[in-house]
């Protein structure tokens, strides 16, 4: 059996979802479950190096993570030149500030490593598109963290979708959100770092979920024609990781409806200011001739033509109707495993097996263009079509 090391920078990964999701539950699961057992002869097995500015945050997480965990120490480096100066260091990815990431990836790209990175891409369409070109032109595999379409819940509406349930779809609309404490006495500390809320630090949740919504609708449901969108900067000021107020300038919600090529019409609310009364922080309902969906993160309900009551209105009386006892449950027919985890694993078998790998660095821009026509459409107060790119 060759067991096959692939070298990996992860840069920027002692931010929260860096650490749990990328570090702990994608590469260090995979390591912990003996690697990617390819076939009899052949396992890929991740070697992962930490880097970053932080030392003291490095060491810590090389620490809490190294052995007994994966049973050699975790390697970690504030010189970012030294790994991407070494061959063995076959990839590089990038969970940093999304205002970091064109820097370090271009220096990846000169490096001739395979690139992969979280989402935004860039905080611009143009720079996005740019790091795209660079990529394609060095002939380096790319690709970019699109999460969602692993959620068993999604998995289930594609599941739904591929099978004929819903018939014509008609509408999709989604529901994500929670509400984040602003830190104010006497309020509970807030739950979401605070460059999430500051425009210079590339926060705002239109630039951060329009990505997400991009890649969803693209993939389920498919290709947006147009956009009518509006963000608000609901609650002001805040207090960050220090203790210290400071004003919030970004978005902290935003409402957009998207029509698809084929009229399909999908509406999405994001909002970091709504407190939660559904199935789930994000719900996607999808409603069509022959039945409707609702998924949430990891469950599904459905609902068929026939089973759908027949509602009257009168609100001089009590609901007769429990509406809730009308949906079935969709049974997880499999054990679905971490969402960035199996992404992850797909990416580390087209760098190492030139395995098909569609969610590159130009997806990845399609998801920056939609939050900059997003804003652009909240701005001119109308409708914006969005081009190819």
């Amino acid at each position: 059996m060759e067991i096959r090391k692939i070298g990996i920078i992860l840069n920027g990964v002692t931010g929260r979802m860096g650490t749990n999701q990328h570090l702990i539950r994608s590469i260090l699961a995979i390591i912990d479950q003996g690697g990617i057992k390819v076939s009899d002869d052949l396992t890929l097995m991740p070697d992962p190096i930490l880097t970053g500015r932080n030392p003291n945050k490095l060491a810590a997480l090389a620490e809490t993570h190294g052995p007994p965990t994966i049973g050699q120490p975790l390697q970690w480096t504030t010189e970012l030149t030294e790994p991407l100066d070494d061959d063995y260091y076959e990839i590089f990815f990038d969970a940093s500030n999304t205002l970091l990431r064109v820097p370090f990836v271009e220096q990846a790209v000169k490096a001739g490593k395979a690139i992969y990175c979280e989402k935004p891409t860039a905080a611009t369409t143009a720079q996005a598109v740019a790091l795209a070109d660079l990529c394609e032109k060095a002939n380096l595999k790319n690709g970019v963290v699109q999460d969602k379409l692993w959620l068993p819940g999604l998995r289930k509406l594609a599941m739904l979708k591929d099978q004929g349930f819903f018939g014509k779809i008609l509408s999709v609309r989604g529901e994500f959100g929670y509400w984040v404490f602003t830190g104010l006495v006497p309020d509970q500390p807030a739950q979401r770092p605070s460059w999430n809320y500051r425009k210079a630090d590339g926060g705002g949740i239109m630039l951060d979920m329009f990505c997400h919504w991009r890649y969803v609708i693209d993939n389920l449901f498919g290709p947006i024609n147009s956009l009518v969108a509006h963000g608000s900067v609901d609650l002001p000021q805040r207090v960050d990781e220090a203790g210290n107020p400071y004003d919030a300038d970004a978005d902290d919600s935003a409402y957009a409806i998207f029509q698809l090529q084929d009229g399909t019409t999908c509406q999405f609310n994001s909002s970091w200011v709504t407190r939660v009364r559904r199935d789930d922080l994000l719900t996607i309902q999808v409603d069509g001739t022959h039945g409707s969906a609702v998924a949430g993160l990891r469950e599904a309900w459905v609902q068929s033509v026939s089973e759908t009551p027949k509602s009257v209105w009168n609100p001089d009386v009590d609901q007769p109707i429990k509406f809730f006892d009308h949906w079935q449950q969709v049974p997880s027919a499999i054990e679905y495993d971490n969402a960035f985890k199996i992404q992850w694993e797909l990416f580390l078998r087209h760098v190492a097996l030139d395995e098909p790998f569609p969610w590159s660095l130009r997806d990845g821009a399609k998801g920056v263009q939609l939050a900059e026509l997003g804003m652009q459409s909240w701005n001119q107060k109308k409708w914006v079509d969005v081009p190819p790119l």
